[in-house]
């Protein structure tokens, strides 16, 4: 194997062995070999013509199944790869002229034994070439994230035709670029240019994803999230998927059972559909990496919608109450699929719940959030007054991921060293680094603006147009606002290439550059558009407050 996807990829350079997120090599072969047949399904997509949205549905949903920390599940994933050949073929039968197609797209094979000896033949290294490997995964990995949030929104009823023909174009796309050491100059401007077409469509994923969330579930309001833990059994959720949130609520009214948040699914408690189920709890616990004790101590069900999940330790005493769906998966724990019509039957998962003690307390503690868009359009007079008379300073971004390693340390350290005129944005799980800190307020307006999921990011780029525009500045990179962002996955990647799709500049990214990003590809992104990796706090703080 070899996977670099994620932050946290061995010495910063690549996993070998065995992946830092816990998947064996099987299981990383196995998804670059989802890769490899979801690039020929696009292709074969792309020369029909008139396709059901159903088969760029299966685009995102493979993509959406190799992020990292979403499914773990070897034979999940190989069938997954026989199924995408099997429909890719059906699709090739249609197509009178085939001289034209790729390697990808007339692979044929279905016989698990030969896919997983294939599987060890498609590996991201077998582009030669350090720029156009670096380039061409850079787009992946966006596609990825896109992928995920196209998923999300598709649930819910809400598609883009251009999100969806630009994911199988762009995948397409890939499987033009030269495996050769040879370095060609077209090329690699051909690669740089769907690197920020990715970007652009991103954005537009991002939209579509955040009109998809509030027509269904209202706009996200400001909201006191309840950390401590009930007294009655409960249901623990985990994850991004709202639907799956919304089904497990309803499904669970009446019950004795009380539904508790974790993680990225925080969020859910702004919606103002979701608090007019009164056995919603609240929040319990912090970030996705905390979850093995965590979820020891929650004493009930647990449900993973989507990725953020931790190998169970050998000791555990939770994988028989640990389920699984939508497109994450781990080995022996139990998978709740959808019917044809989407629903999702959580019936095993409440009787489990009921015979169960009540969480075990971690903290009697609240926080404050639901800063998306919306909310902070209706407060926009305030803080441009704010702004005008000199309380607010400048805003600093500090959306994304968060992760395991001490290094993380850092963004809590930041926070605390900025100046109190600073407001923090926030979106994703980076949050838990900061989001408890008692950082105070300026004139009522808190100086942690949490906006909700990775999945909300698209709500800090829409803060930053409507500042635009409420100061009357020409160029977005004019206001009072820096960043200084966290990742970890895939998600966090198509943001980035989404603000920069849009012209933001002078990015700060930690705790350490990608991997995956060659030196060349480095100083691209360095020379047009300023992007930095953090330093030290000392140094990065003089940075950010001097300017």
């Amino acid at each position: 194997m070899f996977c670099f996807q994620c932050q946290e990829t061995s010495k910063n350079h690549g996993c070998t062995i065995k992946g830092v997120c816990g998947k064996n090599e099987n299981t990383a072969n196995y998804q670059d070999l989802l890769i490899f047949a979801t690039k020929g399904l696009a292709e074969v997509i792309n020369k029909n013509k008139n396709v059901d949205k159903k088969y760029f549905s299966i685009l995102s949903d493979n993509l959406f199944i190799t992020i990292t920390n979403a499914n773990f599940k070897e034979d999940y994933i190989l069938n997954k790869v026989k199924d995408t050949i099997e429909i890719k073929n059906s699709l090739l039968e249609k197509l009178k002229n085939k001289e034209s197609l790729s390697n990808f797209a007339l692979y044929n094979e279905i016989d698990l034994e030969k896919l997983k000896v294939k599987a060890i033949e498609v590996g991201v290294l077998n582009i030669l070439n350090v720029d156009k490997r670096s380039l061409t995964e850079l787009v992946i990995y966006g596609l990825k994230g896109m992928g995920a949030y196209n998923h999300h929104a598709n649930a819910l009823g809400y598609y883009d035709k251009e999100v969806d023909h630009f994911i199988s174009y762009a995948l397409e796309e890939t499987t033009k670029v030269d495996p050769k050491e040879n370095s060609n100059g077209d090329e690699i401007n051909k690669l740089i240019d769907l690197v920020i077409k990715t970007g652009e469509n991103g954005f537009k994923a991002m939209a579509l994803l955040d009109k998809a969330n509030t027509e269904t579930f209202g706009n996200p309001e400001i909201t006191e999230v309840d950390y401590s833990a009930g007294d009655k059994p409960g249901i623990l959720i985990s994850g991004h998927d709202l639907k799956d949130m919304k089904m497990l609520l309803e499904q669970t009214k009446d019950s004795g059972v009380e539904i508790y948040t974790h993680s990225e699914m925080l969020a859910s408690n702004y919606y103002p559909e979701f608090k007019k189920y009164p056995h919603f709890h609240g929040n319990y616990g912090n970030s996705w990496w905390m979850q093995n004790e965590e979820f020891e101590k929650f004493n009930g069900p647990i449900l993973m919608t989507t990725n953020c999940i931790v190998p169970l330790k050998k000791n555990n005493t939770y994988l028989n109450r640990f389920f699984t769906t939508g497109m994450a998966g781990y080995p022996f724990a139990k998978h709740i699929e959808a019917d044809s019509e989407g629903y999702k039957d959580f019936s095993e998962i409440i009787d489990i719940a009921k015979k169960c003690k009540a969480p075990t307390n971690l903290e009697n503690t609240k926080v404050v959030g639901g800063f998306a868009h919306n909310q902070v359009e209706q407060l926009s007079g305030k803080i441009i007054d704010e702004i005008k008379k000199g309380s607010i300073k400048k805003f600093i971004v500090m959306a994304g991921c968060d992760g395991r390693f001490k290094d993380r340390n850092y963004y809590t350290n930041f926070a605390k060293a900025l100046p109190k005129d600073y407001v923090i944005l926030t979106a994703g799980c980076a949050k838990y680094r900061y989001n408890k800190l008692n950082l105070s307020d300026i004139n009522g307006i808190p100086r942690v603006l949490d906006a909700g999921q990775c999945n909300d990011s698209y709500s800090l780029i829409k803060t930053a147009m409507l500042l635009k525009e409420a100061l009357s500045l020409a160029n977005i990179n004019d206001l009072p606002l820096e960043f200084n962002i966290a990742w970890y996955e895939q998600k966090a990647i198509i943001v980035l290439l989404a603000l920069l799709s849009i012209g933001i500049k002078n990015i700060h990214l930690g705790p350490t550059l990608p991997a995956f990003l060659s030196a060349n590809v480095v100083n691209f992104l360095v020379k047009n558009f300023g992007i930095a990796p953090n330093t030290d706090l000392e140094t990065d703080l003089e940075y950010f407050t001097k300017k």
